[in-house]
């Protein structure tokens, strides 16, 4: 990504776009998330981008801790599970309606669990905009917790075991 043109993405929401335009190079070289880019040519199709995350019993309701800490045996119960997180996933307008991002979605899964040099991790979590819950839980991720975040995303996971 350090040599790719990251200017004319445009997924529809300014957020997204600044994002990948003002603070995925940074993110890199400070080692907080990697940006991976979807390129066709000299276009962006789709970009996300991946940081390390936990779920952890004082971010989710009493319910929702009792059936992520009830698939571990009762030694291996912890306060917290290794997670990835999705930090950003957007698919350029001029994209759109062709399964781009559930394509997309199937092919980071497959790529975080088929290659053992990332670290162990259970979860795949994102705090996903309001308006993709529906995408997210089209690709089979939870609501972790009701509790709407910054007033425009919601705590969601996906249990990286359901692959298998």
């Amino acid at each position: 990504m350090p040599q790719t043109q990251l200017g004319g993405f445009d997924c529809g929401d300014e957020d997204l776009n600044n994002f990948l335009l003002e603070d995925a190079k940074g993110f890199l070289e400070k080692r907080i998330a990697t940006s991976y880019l979807l390129v066709d040519e000299d276009n962006i199709v789709a970009y996300f981008c991946l940081l390390n995350d936990k779920i952890s019993r004082q971010d989710i309701t009493n319910s929702q801790w009792k059936k992520i800490k009830g698939g571990y045996p009762e030694s291996k119960r912890f306060g917290s599970y290794p997670a990835i997180k999705i930090g950003r996933f957007a698919v350029s307008s001029k994209y759109r309606g062709r399964n781009i991002g559930t394509d997309l979605m199937n092919l980071l899964k497959g790529m975080l669990n088929n290659n053992p040099n990332y670290s162990a991790f259970r979860y795949l979590t994102v705090d996903a905009y309001l308006s993709a819950i529906d995408f997210y839980q089209k690709n089979k991720f939870k609501i972790l917790s009701e509790k709407i975040l910054n007033d425009h995303t919601r705590l969601m996971f996906f249990d990286m075991l359901e692959l298998e």
